[in-house]
């Protein structure tokens, strides 16, 4: 199994703030689908600003297939390594189909146009998260959710083995959240490895592979699902109103599930 993205001992401490990081050890292998979770200000998006090179490395390190991301150009980290933010600092007054074949900057030199493989490539990334509808119009003019799809597009767009994600079930109805990782899942299958944030516990229960629990800028846990998702790990980081059950998950096994409820004992039944 390739170790794709590796980092030790990460701390980081925004200026005039509190620190975000301290001390975070993190791993991500190929076939590997890992959720990471925790309260708000523990440290998962400055985590994941970290590992894909987007703020400097104030103490730690970070590799990308055993070479330093430092040593790495913009455009070879591209070609290996796809962000999905929670959302754009501003709007870029640009069609959606040419949003999204900005993902393709990796594979163009700049004397290279756009081919009709590149807007093969756009056209099945937008169909793929259900925005090949909305190709032609303006970034301004769509939904919050669809604009949601349309930054998962773009990183698929880009062709790369591994997929950093934050929070991408943001805005999307309930079937979109279950339809974004089931694609993210079937990636990983076919052979890539993806990080992603989220606050859904049981989308993480659902699709993770394993998963990272953060906790005042410390990794609390880090383990399988069945592992990481239990009382006694979850209630000192997040509290005591968590409902926690499991189903049937159709193997003869039970998955977990975590539901906020005002309760920690038991729901009311109606």
């Amino acid at each position: 199994m390739v170790t794709w993205l590796s980092a030790r001992g990460l701390a980081h401490t925004y200026r005039d703030g509190p620190r975000a990081l301290d001390g975070v050890d993190f791993s991500l292998s190929q076939g590997e689908l890992v959720v990471v979770i925790g309260p708000n200000g523990s440290g998962k998006s400055t985590l994941m600003k970290l590992v894909a090179g987007l703020i400097p490395i104030q103490s730690g390190s970070v590799q990308l297939l055993d070479r330093p991301l430092a040593q790495w150009s913009d455009r070879e980290r591209a070609r290996r390594m796809a962000v999905v933010p929670q959302f754009l600092p501003a709007l870029p007054d640009l069609r959606v189909s040419d949003f999204v074949l900005g993902g393709r900057y990796a594979h163009l030199s700049g004397w290279r146009q756009a081919t009709h493989q590149d807007h093969r490539v756009v056209s099945q990334s937008l169909e793929r998260c259900d925005a090949l509808d909305i190709a032609a119009r303006s970034m301004n003019e769509i939904s919050g959710g669809q604009r949601q799809r349309v930054l998962f597009a773009r990183a698929l767009a880009e062709e790369a083995d591994l997929l950093l994600v934050d929070e991408p079930t943001n805005s999307l109805d309930p079937e979109h959240q279950v339809r974004v990782f089931a694609l993210i899942a079937e990636l990983v299958r076919a052979g890539r490895a993806a990080m992603v944030i989220t606050h859904d516990l049981n989308l993480a229960s659902q699709f993770a592979t394993r998963i990272c629990l953060l906790s005042k800028g410390r990794v609390a846990a880090d383990g399988p699902v069945g592992h990481v998702l239990r009382r006694e790990l979850l209630e000192p980081v997040y509290g005591e109103h968590l409902y926690y059950g499991s189903f049937d998950d159709g193997r003869g096994g039970g998955a977990p599930f975590v539901l906020p409820w005002l309760d920690p004992k038991r729901p009311t039944s109606r």
